[in-house]
Formats: C-alpha cells, structure tokens, sequence
C-alpha cells in the first residue's frame, strides 16, 4: 500500500504535468492505483511506495523498435541504478529522460536494434496495438475515438435530387420573369393598338368631308356654265 507522503506527491505531480506537459509525451495515472502510470507510445512506470525516495520501474508495452516489450528498462533514473536516483526527479524529469533515451541509439538492457524504416513502420502500427488494450481504451478514451474515426469507410456524398417543391420554387422566379416580360410586351405594344385604332376612327371622317367636297363642286358645275 502506498505512504500517504508518495501518494500527495504523485498527485501533486499529475496536476503539475497537466499543467505543464511534457513535450511529445501524454502520461496518466492508472484510476485504480496511482502507483502505476500508463504512457502513450504505451509503456508503464510503476512506483514504488516509498516514492520519491526510491525510483520506479519502466517497460514498454507497445512494440517500438528502440526497447523490449514487458521488459524493464535500465536507465539511470529507474530500478536499475537506485544509487543514482534522486528524490527531487520528479514524474516530468523521468518522462524526459525516458524520450531522450528513446530517440538515442545507445545499446543497454531492454534496448534492441532496428532500423529508422523498422521504427516507422512499429509507429503507424501502434495505435491499432494500443486500442486493443482494455487498460489502455480506459485511460486514453480521445485516441480510441481518432483510431474508430479512421476505420470508418469513406462514403461517397449522395447527389441531393430537388424535390418537386423544391424544383417549383427554383422555377416560380423564371416564370415570374417571364411573365412580367411579357407584360411588358403587352404595354408597349398597347398604345401602338390604340394609336392604330384611332387612326382608323378618324380616317372615315375626313374622307367622308372630301368626298362630299368633290360631290358638291361636281354638281356645281352645270350651274356655273350658266
């Protein structure tokens, strides 16, 4: 059971890194013994319970291509070299220690050699590695969901087909124009109509005058050779 001193400090720590993260690295503590903190690439580090007065242990769960896998990790700051701890190494000391040395070449126990392709390809593998494990889907909820996002199959967007409505009220704007067009028509070619009328009411009556004028002077003639 772990001291009410390593259990305070390892609280303190957790508010501290997620106030302060480390860079490149997300570590939590498992929800049922704070002593045990999961990490994502995924690895674990267990405290012991007279933390921070002993180091804790470290291994790697997911397979990497830098250490073992279920295996612990010798570094200066874990299990391996309790002389060399220090209690003032805190959760964000170990964790950018443990990145250092992950992205070294140095060979020590739990380490093995792979090549930069081997590597990359361990990467693009590791989060569908990961989502397979209870633990971590419990502590890591937000990449489970990007991991299921990205199995999701691509659908194709349907064409949307407009609905008859839809089609009536696309089209009521042209008919509108349409008709309001030939209203237009309609008004200009109205005065033309009725200019056109009109001429053919007035026509009758001048013509009517002239043609009683040439009657009357007509008729007058006889009357003049008199």
């Amino acid at each position: 059971m772990a001291e009410k001193a390593c259990v305070k400090r390892l609280q303190k720590e957790y508010r501290a890194l997620c106030k302060e993260p480390v860079s490149h690295v997300v570590a939590r503590p498992s929800p049922n013994d704070i002593l045990e903190w999961r990490g994502y690439y995924y690895g674990k580090i267990k405290f012991p319970p007279e933390y921070p007065f002993k180091p804790p242990g470290i291994s790697m769960t997911t397979p990497n291509g830098r250490f073992m896998t279920q295996k612990k990790i010798c570094l200066s700051m874990s299990d391996f070299h309790p002389e060399s701890w220090n209690p003032m190494w805190s959760v964000s000391s170990i964790l950018t220690g443990l990145l250092s040395f992950m992205m070294d070449n140095s060979p020590t126990t739990g380490s093995v050699s792979t090549t930069v392709a081997e590597k990359e390809k361990l990467a693009k593998a590791s989060l569908a590695f990961n989502c397979k494990n209870p633990t971590f889907r419990k502590l890591f909820p937000e990449y489970v969901e990007k991991y299921e996002q990205q199995q999701l199959p691509t659908q194709p967007v349907p064409e949307q087909v407009p609905s008859v409505t839809a089609r009536a009220e696309q089209s009521r704007p042209l008919l509108e124009e349409h008709d309001n067009s030939t209203k237009d028509e309609v008004n200009r070619v109205k005065p033309l109509k009725d200019a056109n009328n009109q001429q053919r009411k007035s026509f009758p009556t001048w013509l009517l005058l002239l043609l009683v004028s040439i009657f009357g002077v007509v008729m007058a003639l006889p009357l003049l050779q008199l």
